[in-house]
């Protein structure tokens, strides 16, 4: 893994501890065109910049991500394989209001969580479709091959940003693959709250520019690429420690 989100071609990882990234494919292969119709593509202006992160589609009008993916404004992209192309599939839609979870932590990322409410409700179709989220702390077993996808970086060697969707399937790890050492890179690690993911004996990994997008396992949005050291594994927000979170947050913000 690397650095941290995209701003087209710089990392705002830079503002992270070194040797942090939040959100890339790395070892994977091209996605088959519209196959996960939940993806969404961010755009993200903060302060005259622009940085890309991932995301994915929970509902008609509310998208989730990671919440160091906030900016000053957001706009949305659905049903996109090719980013830089005017697709007949895609759907772009501004952000409306962007909610961070109130114990979301800058420093250890922990809670690092967002829902993103669209200013007008997302046409579903074979392109644009929502994902499944799991049950409240519901668990995914050590040994559960998942899968990953992104439109950020490629390479670890370099900056390489691919225009089309990229996947690449990663191990669930044990917990303790992600060990809280003081001066280690996962000290800040919270497996209550995180997930630990990726063989560090396999060259696959999600990173930079992938922040925000989700960690399917079978049919469900498992977790949410949020940070890690510049290899495997990588930590995932654990998006079931939130579901009571993100239903009440919807249904309060609901027309």
């Amino acid at each position: 893994m690397v650095i941290l989100l995209i701003l087209l071609l710089l990392p705002i990882a830079f503002f992270l501890p070194c040797g942090a990234w939040a959100g890339e494919i790395i070892g994977g292969q091209e996605a088959k065109p519209h196959s996960r119709p939940y993806m969404a593509y961010l755009e993200i202006q903060r302060k005259g910049k622009m940085y890309i992160c991932g995301g994915f589609l929970v509902s008609e009008n509310f998208v989730l991500t990671a919440a160091h993916c906030k900016g000053d404004e957001i706009t949305v992209y659905l049903g996109a394989h090719n980013i830089k192309q005017q697709e007949q599939s895609q759907q772009k839609i501004s952000v409306d209001h962007q909610i961070i979870h109130p114990k979301y932590n800058k420093k250890t990322l922990n809670n690092d969580i967002m829902l993103l409410q669209l200013e007008e409700r997302a046409k579903l179709n074979r392109w644009v479709d929502t994902i499944t989220l799991p049950r409240a702390n519901e668990t995914v077993k050590p040994g559960t091959m998942c899968s990953v996808a992104g439109w950020g970086n490629t390479r670890t060697e370099c900056l390489l940003f691919p225009d089309t969707l990229q996947e690449v399937d990663v191990v669930v790890m044990k917990d303790a693959e992600c060990p809280k050492k003081r001066k280690g890179p996962y000290h800040n690690y919270n497996a209550s709250t995180m997930m630990c993911v990726g063989d560090p004996a396999q060259c696959k990994d999600s990173s930079q520019g992938d922040s925000g997008g989700p960690l399917v396992c079978g049919k469900t949005a498992q977790g949410i690429v949020s940070w890690g050291p510049c290899r495997a594994p990588g930590v995932y927000t654990r998006v079931s420690t939130f579901i009571r979170w993100i239903e009440k947050t919807m249904r309060k913000l609901q027309p």
